[in-house]
C-alpha cells in the first residue's frame, strides 16, 4: 500500500467523500481516513435515519386532513425496520466500495495529524500506519453532539441524536431537552410512533428561535395539538436516574419535575476536534478550524491544511458541508496545478447568502437566507411581506383545515430577495425556488414574470410578491 497520496482526508462522510470525489476528477490521487462508518453521521444516525421516521407520521397526518381517508395506528415495528433498511442495516460496505470506485484508498483507523502533512492512522489491530500528503490533508470529521453539564445529566446516560434515531424500541414517556431542530423533529417523530407522554423542556421563550417566529408558532400549535407538551422558558437543574434504563427525573428550575422512559438531550452540536492533533500544527484543539472561502484552514504556515462540514463549525448542515467539499475538492486540485484558484466557481459563495434548511415536522419549516430580524440587526434596508398559506386554492386542495403561512424580506434599495421563509405541511418542496431566487440575486421584476402553476402552492409566489405591490 503506498504511504503518500496527493490529498489525505480524515472523515468520510458526505463531505469528505466529495472531497476526495472531486480531487480525483481534478487528476489527484486521495485516501480517505475513517474510524466509524464511511457515510458518516448523515446516513447512519442523522438525515436518513430521521427522515424515515419522520416520514409516515407526515403521511398519516396529511391522510387524516383529507375527507374519506381512514388512517389506522402506525405500526412502529414496521417503520423502525424500514429505517433499519434505509442505513443499510448499520453495515458500510456499499459506502467502502462508492470510495473505492471514485477510485480512493479507504483506510480503516483513527486519523490524526501529526506535523505538517502528515497523517498517523491507529489501525483497528492496534497497529499503526503513517501517511503523506503531497498538497493538501482535509479534515472532514463532522461534529457530535454536546450534553450540557448538568448534575446527574451525563450519569443519567441520555439519548443524544445517535441513540434516537436508532432506537430499537419507542418510549411510552419521552422528555426532550432543547427545543431546536432535532429537538421538535425527534418529539414528534417518537410521539407520532407511540411515545405517548413526551415533553419538550425549552431554555429559551419559543420552539425554533433561529426562525422566524410565525414558524415557531405554527409548530408549537401542531405539537399541542397532537398532544405534545411544551415547557419554555425553563431550565433543567438536575436529572435522576436510580437504575440504569429505568425511568429517568428531570428536575426544572419551576414547576414539577418530568418522569420519563427516556431523555433526549438535544442542545446542540460541537466540532468533533478532540484528538485530531492539532496543536501538531499550530492550532487550537478545542474549537472549530477556521477557514477562509476555499476551505483552507487560516494560521498554517504552508497553507497545505483544508476543512470542510460541520468541522470548520460555518454552516452545520449536510448539504452545505457537501457544497464546501466541492469547493475545497477543485480548489487543491487547481493549485495542485498551478491553475488559477480565484475563479467564483471555485470560492465558497453561497454560505454568505444564508444556508437553505428545512425542519421536517408536521407543518414543514424551511427557510433561506436571513431572517427579517437578522437583516435588520445588519443594517440592511428592509421590507418583509407575508401570506397566508393556506389561502392558496393549491394548500385547500391538499386537505381541511390546511394552516401555513409565507414571508419575504426584501431589500428596498436592490430590490432582491434576502430571505425567504415558508411553514406549511409539505412546505418543503417550495424551497429550492427560493434559494435560487435568493443565491442567484434574482430582482423582483424579473421574478414576477416566473408564472407559478394553478392550482399548485407555488401560486404563494405570486401572492408575495402581489402583497409587497408589484
Amino acid at each position: 500500500m503506498a504511504d503518500e497520496f496527493d490529498v489525505i482526508v480524515i472523515g468520510a462522510g458526505p463531505a469528505g467523500e466529495n472531497v476526495a470525489d472531486r480531487a480525483v476528477r481534478g487528476g489527484l490521487s486521495a485516501a480517505v481516513v475513517e474510524e466509524n462508518l464511511a457515510g458518516g453521521e448523515c446516513s447512519y444516525w442523522a438525515c436518513i435515519p430521521s427522515k424515515a421516521l419522520l416520514r409516515p407520521v407526515e403521511l398519516a397526518a396529511e391522510a387524516r386532513r383529507v375527507p374519506g381517508l381512514d388512517v389506522g395506528p402506525i405500526d412502529a415495528a414496521a417503520v423502525l425496520a424500514r429505517r433499519d433498511e434505509a442505513v443499510s442495516r448499520y453495515d458500510d460496505a456499499g459506502q467502502v466500495e462508492w470510495i473505492e470506485g471514485v477510485p480512493a484508498e479507504f483506510v480503516r483507523g483513527r486519523g490524526r495529524l501529526d506535523g505538517p502533512r502528515r497523517v498517523r492512522v491507529d489501525l483497528p489491530d492496534g497497529t499503526s500506519r503513517s501517511l503523506t500528503a503531497r498538497h493538501a490533508v482535509v479534515l472532514a470529521t463532522g461534529s457530535r453532539a454536546a450534553v450540557p453539564p448538568v448534575p446527574g445529566l451525563a450519569e443519567a446516560g441520555p439519548w443524544t441524536s445517535h441513540e434516537v434515531t436508532a432506537a430499537e424500541a419507542v418510549p411510552e414517556r419521552l422528555a426532550v431537552i432543547g427545543g431546536g431542530v432535532v429537538a421538535c423533529e425527534m418529539a414528534q417523530a417518537m410521539h407520532g410512533l407511540g411515545a405517548a407522554g413526551t415533553t419538550v423542556l425549552v431554555r429559551g421563550g419559543r420552539l425554533l428561535e433561529r426562525l422566524e417566529p410565525f414558524a415557531s408558532d405554527l409548530v408549537a400549535e401542531s405539537f399541542a395539538a397532537s398532544g405534545i407538551t411544551v415547557r419554555t422558558r425553563t431550565e433543567v437543574t438536575r436529572v435522576e436516574r436510580p437504575a440504569p434504563g429505568g425511568p429517568v427525573t428531570v428536575h426544572l428550575s419551576s414547576g414539577p419535575p418530568v418522569e420519563a422512559d427516556e431523555l433526549l438531550v438535544a442542545t446542540g452540536r460541537r466540532p468533533a476536534v478532540a484528538g485530531l492533533g492539532l496543536e501538531s500544527v499550530g492550532l487550537a484543539g478545542d474549537r472549530p478550524v477556521a477557514v477562509d472561502g476555499s476551505m483552507r484552514a487560516t494560521g498554517v504556515d504552508g497553507g497545505w491544511l483544508y476543512a470542510v462540514g460541520d468541522v470548520n463549525g460555518r454552516d452545520l448542515l449536510t448539504h452545505m458541508g457537501k457544497y464546501q467539499a466541492r469547493v475545497c475538492g477543485d480548489v487543491i486540485a487547481a493549485r495542485a496545478k498551478g491553475e488559477p484558484d480565484d475563479l467564483p466557481a471555485l470560492r465558497d459563495l453561497a454560505g454568505g447568502y444564508g444556508a437553505p434548511q428545512v425542519v421536517f415536522t408536521d407543518p414543514q419549516v424551511c427557510a433561506v437566507g436571513r431572517t427579517e430580524a437578522r437583516a435588520r440587526e445588519e443594517g440592511l434596508p428592509v421590507r418583509a411581506v407575508e401570506y397566508d398559506l393556506g389561502a392558496v386554492s393549491g394548500a385547500y386542495l391538499l386537505g381541511d383545515g390546511y394552516r401555513g403561512r409565507a414571508k419575504a424580506v426584501v431589500d428596498t434599495e436592490r430590490r432582491v430577495l434576502l430571505g425567504v421563509t415558508f411553514a406549511g405541511p409539505g412546505a418543503a418542496e417550495l424551497l429550492h425556488a427560493a434559494t435560487i431566487a435568493v443565491t442567484a440575486e434574482v430582482p423582483l421584476e424579473r421574478l414576477w414574470h416566473a408564472v407559478p402553476s394553478f392550482p399548485t402552492v407555488s401560486e404563494v409566489w405570486l401572492r408575495l410578491l402581489e402583497a409587497y405591490g408589484l
